[in-house]
């Protein structure tokens, strides 16, 4: 049995960790000062990731094996339990850290009763970087919380010796600046053009953290198993109101007030009701791709990242060792996540 007081994390294997968030989670443990939270860190990675020495994917593991990362291949699809069970034993690794995407987070309850069953890891770390799927009464009933909430309720049921962290960071800030592709009305800024679109009327503080940030919380929870084993941790960069966001937008960009288009809850609702096809007669829903972020839009809109208090200090990160709103704003009108490459190239 695991004792909270005295496991620390040694070799620690990072599954999904090329995605979009597992990047700056992989990045942000490779690139953390010593002493680290490891002697070891692998990637889980797809067999042939470098047949193309040029492709993006095939440098940044390059360069991060020139930081000490290793790697193992496999493919989180087609592995049964048994075969991710033997991956854990044969590197004998104690903690494992999923940062799967939606599409693929399907295959996460098979890679935690592989965890479970295999006598080598103590401590899994779940794709649960987001939105809080258990804020609420109304959590539950939210189309965009299914899995999450299925993965969370498997945990509870099956898991018995498994020690399991979920680092709740609320939404992306980087990515919530992004208008949602079609539907701008759900949200977004458009510098260039000095537009934006704000859900509600802008007042309401959103708890946000940056992507950079979701790797350093991250690399803190590991730095504290004793106070995160079996938690479901809250932490933020900064809570703003979108008009907050806004003020500094036009601050950054010399002062010029933008065309602002707020859009009423009510009318981000009816839009979920399409995209969701909540109406379709056939009773066989066939939601369009847009239907997740906007209702995760609405559901931040709504105070769905406020809390009397989060985990920051619980985890020792201090409100100077986080991203500002005017470092997030900057970052944004650098080229934003889209053109991070990690110091690949600058």
């Amino acid at each position: 049995m695991t004792s909270s007081s005295d496991f620390k994390p040694t070799n620690i294997l990072i599954i999904g960790g090329t995605g979009t968030i597992g990047a700056y989670i992989t990045s942000t443990l490779l690139s953390s000062p010593d002493p680290k939270p490891y002697t070891t860190l692998t990637l889980f990675t797809r067999p042939g990731f470098d047949s193309d020495p040029s492709s993006a994917k095939a440098q940044l593991i390059t360069h991060w094996q020139s930081l000490g990362l290793r790697i193992v291949t496999g493919s989180v699809e087609s592995f049964s339990q048994t075969d991710f069970t033997k991956v854990f034993e044969d590197g004998s690794f104690d903690t494992i850290i999923s940062c799967l995407g939606r599409a693929t987070l399907q295959y996460q309850p098979k890679i935690i009763d592989a965890a479970e069953a295999s006598e080598k890891v103590k401590w899994f770390l779940p794709s649960e970087f987001g939105t809080d799927v258990e804020y609420n009464e109304r959590s539950k009933d939210e189309l965009t919380h299914v899995g999450k909430l299925a993965l969370r309720k498997h945990v509870r049921e099956k898991v018995k010796r498994l020690k399991v962290t979920y680092v709740v960071t609320g939404p992306y800030f980087d990515m919530w600046l992004y208008p949602t592709p079609g539907y701008p009305q759900a949200g977004g800024f458009e510098p260039k053009e000095k537009k934006a679109w704000i859900v509600g009327d802008g007042e309401g503080k959103v708890g946000f953290c940056t992507m950079w940030d979701v790797g350093r919380f991250v690399l803190a929870t590991l730095l504290h198993p004793a106070q995160s084993f079996n938690k479901a941790l809250k932490v933020q960069s900064f809570v703003v109101t979108p008009n907050q966001v806004l003020a500094e937008f036009e601050k950054q960009t010399g002062g010029t007030k933008f065309d602002v288009t707020y859009t009423p809850l009510s009318e981000i609702e009816k839009l979920e009701t399409v995209l969701w096809d909540k109406e379709n007669i056939d009773g066989k829903p066939q939601p369009k791709p847009q239907a997740t972020p906007v209702t995760l839009r609405r559901i931040w809109a709504q105070g769905g990242t406020l809390y009397e208090k989060n985990d920051n200090e619980l985890l020792e990160v201090k409100e100077e060792d986080s991203d500002t709103l005017e470092e997030g704003v900057r970052r944004y009108l650098r080229g934003g996540y889209k053109t991070e490459t990690f110091g690949v190239r600058e």
